[in-house]
Parts: C-alpha cells; sequence; structure tokens
C-alpha cells in the first residue's frame, strides 16, 4: 500500500469514514522520499526502539518498522485507528497508544513497553502549533532516549538550530542547547504535505546530553534568566531581566559586570556560558 500516495490516501479516508481535523494541526505526507530519511537520520535501525509521535496514516510508523526492533506511536486522534490497523496491519513490531503526549507519563510508557531497549529514538512529524512544547516536555524530563527527530516549520527549525548568542537565537534556543545538540538535516517544501500548509517544513535531530554540559547552581534560575531576557529580546537585557525578576538596575548591572557581561548587552547576545553565568551570581544573592 502506497501511504503518500494521494489516490490511495483518499480511498483510505472515504472508506473509513475519517476526516481532516483541522484542530489537530493535521498535514499527511506525499512525498515518498522524506520519511524514509527521517527514519534512517534519526537512527532508525536493528537494536533499537523508536518512539513516534503522532502517526498520520503510518508513513513514518512504517519506515521505523521496517528499521527498528519495536516502535510504540502516541497518536491523539482515535478516528485513525481504523486506519492504521490496516496500512500497519503486517507489522507485529508497532504498538499504538491513543492519547495526548502532553499528558502522557513518557517514563512509564518507556519502562513497561520499551524495557530492555539500551539505545531509545524518538522521531515524529509534529503539527506546527505544539512544536516546542512537545519537544521541551522530551526534554525536560531526561528521558533515557538517544534522539530526537522531528520535523517542523522551517521558521522554528531556524529558531531551534540558531548558536546561542547569534541573532536569530531565543529562549528555546538555549533550552534545547541546554539538553542536547541540535542539527538541521534536511528540508521539506510545503508541496510534500495535503493538504498543503503555507510554509515551508525542516527536519532536525537534537542528540540528547547523556552528560549535563551545563551546572548552574540552580536549574529553574537559570531558565527563569533565560525567560525574562528573552520576553524583550532586542532590548537591553538589564530592563526585563530587572522588572521580572525584581532587582534593581543598578544592582543588576554589577552583576552583569561581574559574570562578564556588558549591561547594555542584549539577550541574543550572550552565549550558554553567560547565561550560567548570570543566574550563579544571582543565585548568591
Amino acid at each position: 500500500m502506497e501511504l503518500t500516495n494521494i489516490g490511495t490516501i483518499k480511498e483510505l479516508f472515504t472508506r473509513h469514514g475519517f476526516s481532516f481535523t483541522k484542530s489537530l494541526g493535521q498535514n499527511f505526507l506525499i512525498n515518498p522520499s522524506v520519511c524514509p530519511k527521517i527514519a534512517e537520520m534519526g537512527g532508525a535501525k536493528k537494536g533499537t526502539a523508536a518512539i513516534e509521535i503522532g502517526t498520520g496514516v503510518g508513513v513514518l510508523t512504517k519506515e521505523l518498522a521496517i528499521r527498528c526492533d519495536k516502535v510504540v506511536a502516541v497518536e491523539i486522534d482515535e478516528g485513525l485507528k481504523p486506519i492504521l490497523n490496516e496500512t500497519l496491519e503486517e507489522f507485529d513490531n508497532v504498538e499504538i497508544v491513543f492519547g495526548d503526549v502532553m499528558e502522557t507519563d513518557l517514563h512509564k510508557l518507556i519502562s513497561e513497553k520499551l524495557s530492555g531497549f539500551d539505545e531509545i529514538i524518538v522521531c515524529a512529524n509534529l503539527p506546527y502549533y505544539i512544536t516546542s512544547p512537545v519537544i521541551m516536555k522530551l526534554l525536560e524530563e531526561r528521558l533515557p532516549i538517544r534522539s530526537v527527530t522531528v520535523m517542523v516549520q522551517k521558521e522554528a527549525a531556524d529558531r531551534l538550530c540558531a548558536k546561542v548568542g547569534s541573532r536569530d537565537s531565543g529562549a528555546i534556543t538555549v533550552a534545547v542547547n541546554y539538553y542536547a545538540e541540535p542539527k538541521m538535516l534536511f528540508k521539506v517544501n510545503r508541496g510534500s504535505f495535503m493538504p498543503a500548509p503555507n510554509v515551508d517544513s525542516a527536519v532536525i535531530r537534537l542528540d540528547v546530553n547523556t552528560v549535563p554540559k551545563y551546572t548552574p547552581t540552580d536549574e529553574k534560575l537559570f531558565f527563569r534568566v533565560v525567560h525574562a531576557a528573552f520576553s524583550q529580546r532586542r532590548k537591553q537585557l538589564i530592563n526585563p531581566v530587572s522588572s521580572m525578576l525584581g532587582i534593581e538596575k543598578k544592582a543588576l548591572a554589577e552583576m552583569l559586570e561581574a559574570s562578564g557581561i556588558k549591561p547594555t548587552a542584549r539577550p541574543e547576545e550572550l552565549k550558554m556560558e553567560d547565561f550560567v553565568a548570570l543566574s550563579n551570581k544571582l543565585s548568591e544573592k
């Protein structure tokens, strides 16, 4: 069954009475070259297990199942159940868990369904509206996973893979780099989907740090500083950080200088080490 063929997809939908759910951001891949590349570049191979988030009609699920020993997919739309029963019937190494990934206990899912696997990868074609929350959930929960390979909106991919300390960086850039090493893999044009979105996409991989690269004194304070700084990304960071953390500007200016940061610096100019140094200095007060 050619799951990237428009005619096949439409016939499947008609036969099973399925209709698109706009609120779920559903866009189905019709470019046959994309999912094999995602699976291969995402590290799918024998001896590994994969977690997929959002199955669609099972195009990526199938490619993962061919390469991995086991695939557990989390899909929010139960209306896809009869379609997936048909499109994935040849694979006995696939298990679909219906539910919202944002409400799913992923540690429990891994311990119950993927115990015994030393190498677990995550692959997903994420709806644009939930890209950052899903990525941060996967990273913040410190799951026993090797990498996260996702297709996201091209603009989001640029921000996620930007260099910390560059004009394109943001709070999400810093957060991702705190937990992983991001890498842009390849671009996917909008015509690769049905229905076609209004923007292009890109596939990125986040190689999760097995050992923490950065160890601020107070991790929560570190992230508070980052989010405060980027709340007004084009302004000197002394203004939003002073306001949101309740610190007098004069005192903050002294802390910035003590951390090796110019008081006139903008957040996009700071490197990871700068944010760590500043949060450590603030933790002393």
